[in-house]
């Protein structure tokens, strides 16, 4: 029987790596509110940046190159210790924390918990990192100035003693190295690791294996592991390994004894849903047992079905441990998880702001990975009717371009990729210019067989009868369907593109076809934060 953690504690992601559980677009708060900030903003602009200028080779490895962990516990310590004051939940993986963690918090809220949460990165405001009590939205202005003016002083004596050396945002990988991974065994209830991927190779080491054994890194001497996978049958190894020095149990979210099935796709106030049921049975080292029904999911994908059994597996995992988590929390808490910038569904209200007239849906998602290309592509088939797509991409220049677009091309067929620079931290120096991806996008379908014809440029400005005459010319070659690819002129993304992408699917259709359109804006979480700040601000 695993060590119980006494039930009036309180859980607390305030350490974890994952993003935020809020509810809704309703906790995004920003605005002139955030001008009491000023001087905390500039104290951290002061702060060197890895988020801008990209994390060094084998940061995260536990390495003489990895970051070193003594000096957060250091400042830590002048802090007093705040984070052994309340157990943790630690959660890592290449994809897949930020939902586990949105799925996991709600779940305990339902319950009634108290729940802390940090996270990154953010969309709109710094404030989104961090939310505490129980409606899962960012930290208050007040209280984070509060805060901040109480921590400062012992902030800078810890830079003046480490020489400067601390960092705005010190790895953010997710595993050994990682800034969060100063949780001892004492403070943590459990361990989660979502998925292994290939997003940050060089920090992590070269290799799968390498990026393995830097997420197994939050493991804890006899603390509980939750797996969710499905990984390669090496991969698992690795963690298993971890898991077996530690002395700690593992419990598989894809455990033979775990069945999910997603029943049908359904409709809400203008907003898909996935209704799931979802049923575990699990006998071995610590037993659990749940039967969901009809579990409507505002997030959607298979991958996303996989992340609710991660998260209900976790919160059993705690209910073993000791906690007071009902089914009927865990049920509620799945289903009140959205999250903002992740297979976003507009609505139409929002979709007018856009400058968009109704006939199109708009989608935003911040998949930036080949992996997280095919789970949007799957997204996207899941909830396309027969109607066009248009996708509006731009990324960071240190992706993997070409499998990304090769997920999208093959998995959704869209009849327009329409390519633009996304507005990086960091600068011009970090984004992928828009000529460079389109000249990409335009190989990946000629490799594909894919009929494709280079639209050039388009501004997002253009008159609808420009619009219409580049459609027509444009959207067939020999009689055959055919993608027009284009990109925007040398300016930033725009939301501009994305009521020009609208357009030139319909014409590319015909207006006597019905069918409504769907544009997907994707690629990476910048661009999807510039169509939220524009939806603030107007």
């Amino acid at each position: 029987m695993l060590g119980r953690f006494p039930v009036a504690l309180r859980l607390s992601r305030g350490l974890l790596r994952g993003s935020s559980a809020r509810r809704g677009l309703s906790a995004m708060a920003g605005g002139g509110e955030e001008g009491r900030l000023a001087d905390f903003f500039e104290y951290m602009e002061r702060l060197r940046n890895y988020e801008r200028s990209g994390v060094p080779r084998g940061a995260g490895t536990d390495s003489d190159d990895g970051f070193d962990l003594g000096r957060m516990r250091r400042l830590l310590r002048r802090l007093g210790d705040p984070h052994t004051h309340f157990p943790a939940v630690h959660i890592a993986g290449t994809k897949g924390k930020g939902s586990t963690a949105a799925f996991l918090s709600n779940i305990m809220r339902e319950q009634g918990y108290n729940v802390g949460c940090y996270s990154s990165p953010h969309l709109l405001t710094i404030r989104e990192r961090i939310s505490v009590g129980n409606d899962g939205g960012p930290v208050p202005v007040g209280l984070l100035s509060d805060l901040f003016d109480q921590a400062k002083e012992a902030i800078d004596e810890s830079i003046e003693s480490e020489n400067g050396a601390l960092t705005h945002f010190e790895a953010g990988l997710g595993g050994a190295r990682d800034a969060t991974n100063v949780i001892q065994s004492t403070e943590l209830a459990a361990s989660v690791i979502t998925t292994v991927g290939k997003e940050h190779l060089a920090a992590l080491g070269g290799s799968l294996q390498s990026i393995a054994i830097a997420k197994s890194g939050i493991i804890k001497q006899g603390r509980p592991v939750v797996i969710g996978g499905p990984f390669s049958a090496d991969i698992e190894q690795i963690i298993r390994d971890r898991a077996f020095l530690t002395q700690s149990p593992v419990i598989s979210a894809c455990d033979p004894g775990i069945k999910s099935i997603t029943k049908c796709i359904g409709w809400d106030n203008g907003k898909p849903y996935q209704r799931c049921d979802i049923s575990i049975n699990i006998s071995d080292d610590v037993p659990l047992s749940i039967e969901l029904c009809d579990v409507n999911l505002q997030l959607l994908g298979d991958h996303q079905c996989q992340n609710a059994v991660t998260a209900s597996c976790t919160a059993l995992c705690l209910r073993n441990l000791g906690w007071d988590i009902s089914d009927a929390s865990i049920q509620a808490g799945l289903e009140e998880t959205q999250l903002p910038g992740r297979s976003q569904f507009l609505t139409q209200e929002e979709a007018l702001v856009l400058g968009l007239d109704g006939a199109s849906t708009v989608l935003i998602d911040g998949a930036h990975t080949e992996a997280s290309a095919k789970a949007l592509s799957n997204v996207i088939e899941t909830v396309r009717l027969e109607g066009p797509l248009a996708l509006v991409v731009g990324m960071a220049n240190d992706k993997e371009h070409l499998a990304f677009a090769e997920q999208l091309l093959v998995g959704s067929r869209p009849d327009v990729v329409l390519l633009t620079e996304a507005s990086i931290a960091g600068g011009a120096s970090r984004a992928m210019p828009a000529p460079s991806l389109k000249e990409i996008w335009m190989s990946a379908a000629r490799d594909l067989g894919i009929n494709c014809v280079d639209i050039g440029t388009i501004s997002g400005t253009e008159t609808p009868e420009h619009i219409a005459n580049l459609a027509t010319s444009s959207s067939s070659f020999a009689g055959k369907p055919t993608v027009m690819i284009g990109c925007q002129d040398k300016t930033p993304f725009s939301c501009d593109l994305i009521r020009a992408a609208s357009q030139l699917i319909l014409e590319s259709r015909g207006r006597g076809d019905a069918s409504p359109g769907l544009v997907c804006v994707t690629g990476s979480l910048h661009v999807v934060a510039t169509v939220l700040q524009h939806l603030e601000r107007h």
